[in-house]
């Protein structure tokens, strides 16, 4: 159920910590991927690559993230939660709009944190701008290196505040979003 440091991924709560980009993560995905199309018989399309760790050249948090594309996040069944813990996800107590959040933990301790399953509503509004954001950083390297001097600027003040450094965040990752709608 539980994978302990592979490729030295994790983060424990609240803490805020970069590492350069390893070519690895996109082959941890896929692993992953295998995995949760196995337990979940989910369509392959259904399940992506996003975050950091999915853009070329981008400093990261050392955590996968995951999106999952479902048909309604207001009606899932509760074997679905159930196949994605045989996969090694738990839901976590992460309020969002139209978005679960599980994860996969190193151990049995539930301390530390390696991969991110953002289930959301497939090929909804946050679905597209998740892949969109993504797909326009890796197409657009201004845009990238932008990114990484803010996330950069975050984590050399501290090594923890996730809600502060995902607020710091926030107001490009929205401007990326809104490029989304005039392109």
């Amino acid at each position: 159920m539980f994978w302990s440091d592979e490729m030295n991924l994790g983060l424990k709560k609240d803490e805020v910590r970069l590492v350069d980009h390893q070519p690895d993560w996109q082959g941890q995905f896929k692993d992953v991927k295998r995995v949760l199309q196995a337990q979940t018989l989910m369509a392959e399309e259904r399940i992506a690559h996003i975050g950091s760790t999915a853009i070329k050249d981008m400093p990261a948090k050392p955590i996968i993230d995951i999106l999952v594309g479902v048909d309604d996040i207001n009606y899932i069944e509760p074997v679905f939660f159930h196949n994605l813990k045989k996969a090694g996800f738990l839901r976590i107590k992460v309020e969002r709009p139209n978005e679960i959040v599980c994860a996969k933990f190193t151990d049995h301790t539930f301390t530390t944190k390696t991969h991110f399953l953002h289930i959301v509503n497939y090929e909804g509004d946050l679905w597209q701008n998740l892949i969109f954001f993504r797909d326009y950083l890796n197409d657009h390297e201004d845009a990238r290196e932008e990114y990484a001097a803010l996330k950069r600027t975050y984590a050399s003040q501290s090594s923890y505040g996730i809600i502060q450094y995902t607020n710091q965040k926030e107001p490009f990752v929205k401007r990326i979003f809104a490029k989304r709608l005039t392109m």
